[in-house]
């Protein structure tokens, strides 16, 4: 990518170098960044601090954790956080054009300030054309088998029974150490509202799913939401010990896929052009080959451990191919992936490995499951990536039987096309399926069963399942109760469409023309998103967006556009306040970018003068002992 504005950058980074105007321009850029432009700004003196080392940079941040109010974010919370990020960040801004492409989609991903750029060209390559007379799947009518698909598990092996559920944290029922006073809201053994899943619930959820069904698919997130304290050694050994629940607990075999928190720091995954020392996630990559090998086998483990995470394999005794692709590649809060101002439309090759895959399905005769974390036409996802995903899709939609996703922590679906510009069921062509949550931290644990045609591989009813935390029983031993079944609850609202005939893409289009037609339909769609949660609310701009992300399968087309603000919820009692962000980034975690737009939101509650004290001490403190770069 050329570089943008040599002059005016080689001016401005000129005019911050000396030590008495940094602070000031630091903190001068901080107060202003309220657009994209001043965003970027921003990035010119940060860069200049970053050329100092990660300690200083990583040190400024500790010093802005300190001014913010511990009403916004516990001050341990704040540091953890920021201390695992800071480097990641430092490493871009020393490697890209702080007026650049990257760093606007920098400014997007850290602070909302940006709305992300346009697409950047690109023909994804094909080994061949689609065929002009593709192989049709049709059903013989057989008794469709059973799969369970469920996601987002977020184990918390500290969870305590008896802890306060009620916290200042972004995860209660934890023996937190600066805990104080009674009490008030005791959690109990198999979980608790704004915590995360215990070991006892995830283990009963894990013994239900091993009857009548012929496999599991599961759309990752192992770990828990304390991404402050996330660290190699005991993410790993959390991967480790899901890994042999999932391969001993459950009757049936369980495929798995990567999710963004299955990393220390979490969403941090280096891609293989990133040149700073050490940084690599092959460890991750690693251990989950060795853990999956007793499910997938040892080609599907040998792929996962060369191909970031991702596998295929057939599934036995089926002409289904499963396709487990890592999409934190296409992951906004994955900050690895802007410390270069070259355009990569394709990191570590995972868009390459699916077309590789389905290619070799299509040869074959096969249909295919695509199972990832991220769904594609969400705000976090990348829309360069996405789009590129997309025409993968839409090339091999005859050989894609369905795509399956976690992330979102809600009950929602998802519908490409073939053509963006006439959306309609005639061009409707994919559907994604994406499962809410185990974990009971803001809605009740649910998962999916899926009636699957044995002849085509599609869904013919998706049934959700769910245990209800505020019953009574679940705190002696959860209930896993039927909530609805697709086919029932939506079929009404597409007459005519035949009970013989899959839950298909051209199916649920007509669903959302019915959400636009029928309020009551909506608002019953809205109240199954975060089922036991907190309700929805959601105006006619809300709802048109709700269905315009519901009708794409990239990024660029959902109408989920960029903002700098946060959304809190306190709890009842002055004592209690906890931070939830907006539920479409209920997977991300507090991190880096929270803070930052914490700032952008509450800059007159901040004591600006002791930021700058802090931050001369800082800086004059790197001049005097500099810090070799590992770049």
């Amino acid at each position: 990518m050329r570089v943008l504005r040599p002059v005016s950058l080689t001016l401005a980074l000129a005019a911050t170098t000396a030590n008495a105007g940094l602070v000031d321009d630091i903190v001068n850029a901080i107060k202003n960044a309220a657009t994209c432009a001043s965003c970027k700004a921003l990035f010119v003196p940060l860069k200049v601090l970053a050329t100092l080392g990660d300690k200083p940079f990583t040190g400024t941040f500790v010093a802005v954790c300190k001014v913010i109010s511990p009403g916004l974010i516990d001050r341990d919370v704040c540091e953890g956080a920021v201390k695992t990020q800071t480097p990641i960040l430092a490493h871009d801004l020393r490697s890209i054009n702080p007026f650049g492409q990257t760093a606007e989609k920098l400014c997007d991903a850290l602070i909302g300030l940006c709305q992300p750029p346009a697409v950047n060209a690109y023909k994804v390559p094909f080994p061949k054309p689609a065929p002009a007379n593709p192989k049709v799947f049709v059903s013989s009518g057989k008794t469709p088998f059973q799969v369970v698909h469920f996601s987002d598990i977020h184990i918390d092996r500290q969870y305590t029974t008896g802890a306060d559920a009620s916290c200042t944290k972004p995860i209660c029922c934890r023996a937190y150490a600066d805990k104080t006073g009674p009490v008030t809201n005791a959690a109990g053994p198999y979980g608790s509202r704004n915590c995360d899943t215990p070991t006892f619930l995830a283990q009963n959820f894990l013994r239900t799913i091993g009857s009548n069904n012929k496999f599991s698919i599961f759309t990752g997130d192992v770990i828990e939401a304390s991404v402050w304290l996330a660290d190699r050694v005991t993410v790993q050994h959390d991967i480790e010990e899901f890994n042999r629940e999932l391969t001993t607990i459950p009757q049936v075999p369980v495929y798995p896929a990567l999710g963004n928190h299955e990393s220390a720091p979490t969403n941090a995954f280096p891609r293989n052009t990133t040149t700073k020392k050490g940084a690599s996630s092959q460890w991750v990559f690693d251990t989950v080959s060795k853990g999956w090998e007793p499910v997938i086998g040892k080609a599907a483990a040998e792929q996962a451990a060369r191909l970031s995470g991702s596998y295929s394999i057939i599934v036995p005794g089926t002409n289904l191919k499963i396709l487990s692709i890592n999409t934190v590649y296409w992951y906004k809060s994955n900050f690895w992936l802007y410390d270069s101002n070259n355009a990569y439309p394709d990191p570590n090759g995972i868009i390459g490995f699916a077309v590789q895959e389905l290619q070799a399905a299509e040869d074959a005769g096969q249909r295919v499951w695509i199972i990832a974390h991220m769904p594609t036409n969400r705000k976090d996802a990348l829309r360069d990536q996405t789009n590129y995903f997309d025409q993968v899709v839409q090339r091999y939609k005859h050989v894609i039987a369905g795509q399956f996703f976690g992330h979102s922590h809600q009950d929602q679906f998802a519908v490409g096309y073939s053509d963006y510009s006439r959306q309609s069921a005639d061009t409707a062509t994919s559907m994604a399926w994406v499962v809410p949550a185990i974990t009971p931290r803001s809605s009740n644990p649910r998962f999916k069963v899926y009636d699957v045609d044995p002849d085509t591989y599609e869904i013919m009813d998706s049934k959700v399942y769910h245990s209800d935390v505020n019953d009574p029983s679940f705190d002696h031993e959860p209930k896993w109760d039927l909530v609805y079944s697709a086919r029932q609850l939506y079929g009404p609202l597409v007459p005519d469409h035949p009970s013989t005939t899959s839950l298909n893409p051209p199916f649920w289009h007509r669903v959302t023309e019915a959400f636009e037609r029928n309020q009551t339909a909506f608002e019953m769609y809205q109240s199954l998103r975060l089922e036991g949660g907190n309700p929805m609310q959601c105006d006619a701009a809300c709802k048109k967006d709700t269905i315009c992300q519901l009708r794409a399968l990239r990024s660029e087309s959902a109408c989920d556009y960029s903002s700098p603000g946060l959304n809190f919820r306190r709890d009842d009692g002055a004592q209690n306040v906890t931070i939830h962000e907006s539920h479409t980034d209920e997977c991300e975690g507090l991190g880096l970018s929270h803070v930052l737009k914490g700032v952008a939101e509450h800059r007159a509650e901040i004591d600006w003068d002791q930021l700058t004290a802090e931050l001369e001490a800082i800086i004059a403190d790197a001049q005097a002992n500099p810090e070799p770069l590992d770049d």
